[in-house]
């Protein structure tokens, strides 16, 4: 055996260890990582994520994050790779293509999407010419960056102009989007969004979207989990041209995209995604992703997605009953927004700061027609899907709404917050994080 075996071989006995081995291994070649690894474990197991695009993935899209998978390069899609060695990596693609396509009710699904940005990237480029309008929700109404922000590139280079809800309600409203539509004239009329709490009526949108000729999108990132389980309204459904989502949030999967359409658009989104974006995709990402569609397909997972929204309607009922002031005065869905400065006289970062120091993570979130500036925003977002993963029901949200509303009116006192952060730690104690 020659010398360069040899060190190979060892390589071999060295790396080819149980998980355990492979973390003191971590421990001894870089510990300045290993101690950040343990303490955001820790973060996790004695704080509660309660920001809603946060989730606990499944344990078996943790070990195929980590897997095989990851080392294999796989330009192209199945059948017609670049490279070779693809006999795995075509399986499980197709296996995720198939299972998505079933499980949302889909005639195509893409599964190669890196992340939810160049998702919706990839469709505006697919089907759109550049200045093509785009009517998407206006970012503090509840869209989102990609729904045309204009510190976006998208923004750039697309023509997006905006919907915006009801003053009055919070609710989308729809005369004023009607009217935008009928003056524009958008190429694609896009719903979806990161901060607004009731549901959609996609058929309304339709509705609107045909009258002015344009094609309809709906990025359904937040509740991809809840659709998938079929508690909230599937788009689709309603004959929607394009439903996009990202894998993870409320799906419980591994960060990443993931494009659903009618077959009559199949090829052009191919072809945006690979090559028009990116090269080779994550295969252990998409192979994580196969897995969740499984999963979001059995009953489990349903009754989880009925929680999440019983959760939700829980929370928001403990904060209403404490006379805290929320974003349309309750929720549909697995998030509510609470106005800080209206509630509590402080702004949203402020109040993401004081709930950090008791144990709960959160995010300061700009609400409709926000005077303050983003970053001191007058508004905080709060989500269900995580707590529900680690088993939390109606009564615990009621525990964790009585240390929010104390927390944000303790004003800074560091013994009122010490008591909550150990009620908080009460709480998580009882519920171990999925996986960890």
């Amino acid at each position: 055996m020659n010398m360069l075996a040899g060190r190979f071989l060892f390589w071999l006995k060295e790396t080819d260890m149980p998980t355990s081995d492979q973390r003191a291994q971590l421990a001894q070649t870089d510990n300045e990582i290993f101690l950040a690894l343990k303490g955001e474990e820790a973060r996790q197991r004695t704080g509660l994520e309660l920001i809603p695009s946060e989730n606990y993935a499944f344990p078996e899209v943790m070990t195929l994050l980590g897997s095989a998978f990851t080392n294999k390069y796989s330009e192209g899609y199945p059948g017609r790779r670049y490279y070779g060695g693809q006999d795995y990596t075509d399986r499980i693609e197709t296996l995720a293509r198939d299972r998505a396509k079933a499980l949302f009710r889909a005639e195509h699904a893409n599964v190669q999407p890196l992340s939810g940005s160049p998702m919706n990237q990839a469709v505006y480029l697919g089907l759109l010419e550049p200045g093509d309008t785009i009517l998407a929700m206006d970012l503090s109404h509840g869209g989102h960056l990609t729904h045309g922000a204009p510190v976006s590139h998208m923004g750039r280079l697309f023509n997006f102009v905006r919907y915006k809800t009801d003053p009055a309600t919070g609710a989308i409203d729809f005369d004023h989007l009607r009217a935008v539509a009928r003056e524009t004239k958008p190429k694609l009329v896009v719903c979806g969004y990161s901060s607004y709490p009731r549901d959609y009526d996609y058929a309304d949108f339709k509705r609107v979207a045909d009258e002015a000729g344009a094609l309809t999108m709906a990025d359904v990132s937040h509740i991809g989990g809840l659709i998938a389980a079929d508690v909230m309204r599937n788009p689709l459904d309603a004959g929607f041209d394009v439903m996009t989502t990202t894998t993870h949030k409320s799906l419980r999967g591994p960060r990443g995209g993931l494009i659903l359409c009618k077959n009559a658009f199949a090829k052009k989104i191919d072809a945006s995604v690979f090559p028009g974006l990116q090269g080779g995709p994550h295969m252990n990402q998409v192979a994580a992703a196969a897995v969740t569609f499984r999963l979001a397909a059995l009953p489990a997972f349903k009754d989880y997605a009925n929680q999440v929204l019983a959760n939700a309607k829980a929370l928001a009922s403990a904060l209403t009953e404490r006379q805290v002031k929320l974003v349309t005065g309750g929720t549909d869905n697995h998030l509510l927004v609470i106005d800080t400065v209206a509630s509590f006289g402080i702004d949203g970062a402020a109040a993401q700061e004081a709930l950090d120091r008791v144990g709960l993570t959160t995010n300061k979130q700009v609400i409709p027609d926000d005077p303050n500036p983003p970053m001191r925003p007058s508004g905080l977002r709060l989500g269900t899907p995580a707590p529900t993963a680690r088993g939390m029901g109606t009564e615990d949200m009621a525990e964790i709404g009585t240390i929010i509303a104390e927390a944000l009116a303790a004003n800074g006192d560091r013994a009122i917050e010490e008591k909550l952060a150990a009620r908080t730690r009460v709480l998580t104690s009882r519920f171990p994080v999925p996986g960890l």
